[in-house]
Formats: C-alpha cells, structure tokens, sequence
C-alpha cells in the first residue's frame, strides 16, 4: 500500500465525512451506556497542513479551509459546530495548522467510559498513530489489517458502537471486497452502527451500491455528495453508507448537507448531493 493520505487530510471529502462522524457519535452519547469505536483504516492520526505534503496538493483548502478561514469566523450552522470544535482543539494557537484523523475526531466526542480500536497497517502510519493516541487511555492503536480487525474485535465487550471502515481504494475489488466484508460483520454484530465511507467516481460505486441492496439489509442510510461534475484529475465525489443509523440522523443530513454543498461546491456546477434510506 503506497496510499499517503496526508496529501488528502482536511479535503471535502474529510469535512463530509467527520462531520457526519461527529453526529453520529453524538447520538450514541445520549445513552449512559458505554460504547465501541473501531476504525479499521485510522491512518496516522494527526496531520500537519502546512507541511510540504499536505501543500502540495493543498486539498484542504478547498475543505477545512472553507470552514475555518484565515482571519474570519468558523463557517456553518449548529451542525457543524462539533467538527469545528475538534479540529479547534488540535489548532491551540488558533490558526489552522493541523488537521485531525477519524480516531482523534472521534475522541473528541467520546466520554471517559468509551472506547476506540484504532486500526492502521501501512507501518509509518501505523506508528505515527501509537504515537499520537499514546496518552489518551480510551483508545488503542493497533498495527493489523482493517478488516481483520473486525474477525478479532466484533462483536465488541460493549454490545454498542461504531464501526468506521474507510479503505484507501488503491485496489480494484475494494468495492467487492467491502460487500463481504459487511455482510460477514453483521453475522457477527447486527446491532452495530456501520459507516463506510467510498468514493464516486466511476461505474463501481452505483454497482456497490446495487449489491448493498441485494443484501436486503433492515436499516441502511446513503448520503452523497458532490462538489462538482465529475473529473478525470480529482476526486469531486464521495458517499458513506450508514447501517443501522440514529434514527434522527437522516433529518439532521437534510439540513446538514445543503450547508456542506454552499460551502464546498467547486467551480464549473454540478454541486449536489443525495440521500437515501436503502431497504
């Protein structure tokens, strides 16, 4: 795997999707129950935005930086409050200098009882993780295979959580692979929370999208979104497919997502977005 994500972090596909990870997680806070996060592709943790890498596609301007402007007040209604909250924990000095992964987003909304698998392979990564989580003791960075983590780690101790699988798409039978992987997961945990986030950009994401439904699964929420027409250089779509979703999450994206599309929308047109229940 030669997938650096760190020339993606903070782009609009992170904003998407963090931000709708923060509601969710929002929701699994209502009850005093204790709860699992596990991510299964957590990459390093923390990136560093004014770094030659991040710069040299400056995606992220396009994304956070939207959101958090230089000089100006955050961007966004209520709903986007707690991603912006996160991302403001990581920028101390209040300039946008860093950008946090999917394990410290999610840490920024658990409480003291839950807990976060942190998965990542990739060995640089992995490490740079160990060392980013290393004193948090809610969490645990573990250097294995995503989605053999989820052989090992479902159903988890707590009986509730979020599962987050979000791979780099680097292979072509990602999309097959990932309908395997869920339909063997709910054999193990049915009661869980699945996010999986995926790309738009060809013919595979609607045929993925086709083989979720021949899954017949109860509960299955679809939520895209487009910044522009579609490009051959560069990503302008991407989805999560959410199983088992807080039941108040789909009339929270109805005013969550024209917010994200005001704010994000590329030049040229073809800003949209979709959402969907699957059954």
């Amino acid at each position: 795997m030669n997938y650096r994500h760190v020339f993606h972090a903070g782009n609009f596909a992170d904003v998407f999707k963090h931000a709708i990870l923060t509601r969710i997680l929002l929701h699994l806070n209502e009850k005093p129950q204790p709860y699992r996060v596990i991510d299964t592709h957590a990459g390093a943790g923390l990136y560093d935005l004014t770094g030659t890498l991040a710069n040299r596609t400056g995606e992220w301007r396009d994304g956070i930086g939207r959101l958090m402007p230089e000089g100006g007040p955050p961007a966004g209604g209520d709903l986007l409050k707690p991603l912006l909250d996160a991302v403001s924990g990581q920028n101390r000095s209040g300039k946008l200098r860093a950008y946090p992964g999917s394990p410290l987003v999610a840490l920024s909304m658990m409480r003291p009882q839950d807990r976060l698998t942190a998965c990542e392979l990739e060995p640089h990564a992995a490490a740079a993780l160990a060392r980013t989580l290393r004193s948090d003791k809610r969490a645990k960075a573990v250097e294995i295979d995503g989605y053999a983590a989820l052989k090992a780690y479902l159903p988890p101790a707590e009986r509730r959580g979020l599962v987050l699988i979000d791979p780099p798409f680097e292979d072509r039978e990602e999309f097959s692979r990932l309908v395997t992987v869920i339909e063997t997961a709910l054999r193990k945990w049915s009661t869980g929370v699945y996010a999986i986030w995926y790309p738009v950009k060809d013919a595979a994401a609607p045929a993925f999208i086709r083989s979720i439904r021949r899954l017949g699964i109860p509960k299955v929420l679809r939520v895209e979104l487009h910044v522009a027409a579609p490009q051959s250089d560069r990503l302008s779509a991407c989805g999560l497919l959410m199983i088992n979703p807080p039941w108040r999450l789909a009339n929270e994206l109805d005013l969550l997502m024209p917010d994200l599309v005001g704010l994000l929308r590329g030049e040229g047109g073809g800003a949209r977005y979709l959402a969907e229940t699957i059954t």
